[in-house]
């Protein structure tokens, strides 16, 4: 005969309660919650892939948020190369004015103060900023103001010539603005490939108009050794001579009012008359600023002495207006580059939106509860909890005089 103590049925009693109790609690969480998992011991393999996915989803907001300070970024340095090349619009067409026609001391003076403002407004845009306060065009430099106008209209720049990088993805990085050396400073001179320009001595009237390369391979051949250094003299009877930084003779020819020189693969156009002695100087390989650009024409319109005549101030802003052209190209061309990242950019932005959704589905699967399921279960715990809890209650109650009663 087996024989049940009572202190035993009451262990048993009291094991089994609390053990629906904990169910009924950690259905309750879960429903309260909205997580099936709450505790690693919920689901140890649902646990593992919901730490896997949350790295995951963080990740992807991280990127997101690197995308949008980039775009931001981007966007405000395409606004400002806008307005960049306004300015520069405006600086060409007063070029050409000087240029083609005959300026009065008043004229000169009225296009050299539009040019001064004309200067000062470029450097403020040089030195814009995004919106925590970082200079657009500094590089990787802290510095805030990468751009100072000195007191003799030249320009420092304070940045480096490294770009700022955004991390879009895993091993992606995308340019975030462009550094000032590169855009602004370090603009070839000329026509990009050489600089003809009249010396400052000439009598005559000869004006130095566009030039160009226009046979590459010749160019090449002339240039590769380094960068060249022609002079080209005039004799006053209508011969010129080309030679070189050692004075060797390059090349020769005949002259005549609108014709074009032209030798080692480059062409130069020219106009007006030479006196004996004129020359023209052909240059590669040497750069020069933007904002260099326009003290030289502003300097050009100061010179009010008998040597600076129109035709020298002509060659002057011709020459000027030629690496104006320079700088726009270089501004028209990252503006191009501008315009792909924002497209990169935004490419990226619409791939991580659509995978964080995914993401996100997945782990609502893994880790939220179901609450028709959980309600359901939740009530079954009850029920048999409160039952158990009635059963005892009789049970414990009863005793061998309660049954001879």
């Amino acid at each position: 005969m087996i024989r049940v103590s009572t202190s035993w049925m009451y262990q048993q009693a009291l094991g089994s309660m609390l053990s629906q109790q904990a169910a009924v609690a950690n259905t309750q969480n879960q429903v309260s919650s909205g997580q099936r998992i709450n505790l690693a011991s919920d689901d140890p393999a649902g646990a593992t892939e919901v730490v896997s996915l949350n790295h995951v989803l963080a990740n992807n907001a991280q990127y997101t948020s690197n995308i949008n300070n980039a775009n931001a970024r981007l966007s405000t340095e395409s606004s400002t190369l806008d307005s960049f090349n306004s300015l520069l619009n405006q600086a060409r067409s007063m070029a050409i004015q000087g240029i083609n026609g005959t300026l009065s001391a008043s004229d000169r003076q009225d296009m050299a103060t539009q040019l001064v403002q004309i200067r000062a407004q470029l450097v403020q845009l040089a030195n814009t900023s995004d919106a925590n306060g970082n200079a657009l065009f500094a590089g990787t430099s802290t510095t805030t103001t990468p751009f100072v106008l000195n007191s003799d209209g030249s320009v420092t720049y304070n940045g480096n010539g490294t770009n700022q990088m955004a991390t879009i993805g895993n091993g992606l990085n995308i340019p975030s603005s462009d550094n000032g050396a590169a855009l602004f400073m370090n603009i070839p001179q000329g026509n990009g490939s050489f600089a003809a320009s009249a010396a400052a001595g000439n009598t005559g009237t000869l004006l130095v108009g566009a030039s160009s390369v226009t046979d590459t391979s010749a160019w090449n051949a002339a240039t590769a050794s380094g960068p060249v250094d022609y002079t080209i003299s005039f004799d006053g009877a209508g011969n010129w001579t080309a030679t070189d930084s050692g004075g060797n003779t390059v090349a020769t020819g005949a002259y005549k009012d609108g014709d074009s020189i032209s030798f080692n693969g480059m062409s130069i156009a020219l106009s007006g008359t030479p006196n004996a002695g004129d020359s023209v100087s052909v240059q590669s390989g040497q750069t020069q600023n933007v904002f260099a650009t326009l003290t030289n024409m502003i300097n050009a319109l100061n010179d009010t002495s008998s040597s600076n005549t129109n035709t020298q101030l002509s060659n002057t802003l011709s020459l000027q207006m030629a690496s104006l052209d320079q700088a726009q190209n270089q501004v028209s061309a990252t503006q191009t580059d501008v315009g792909g990242r924002l497209n990169r950019l935004s490419q990226q932005q619409s791939a991580y939106s659509g995978l964080t959704l995914t993401y996100q589905t997945v782990l609502s699967g893994v880790q939220d509860t179901d609450m028709a399921s959980a309600i359901s279960q939740l009530e079954l715990q009850t029920t048999a909890l409160q039952a158990s809890q009635q059963v005892f209650a009789k049970v414990q109650g009863m005793s061998l005089f309660n049954y001879l009663q």
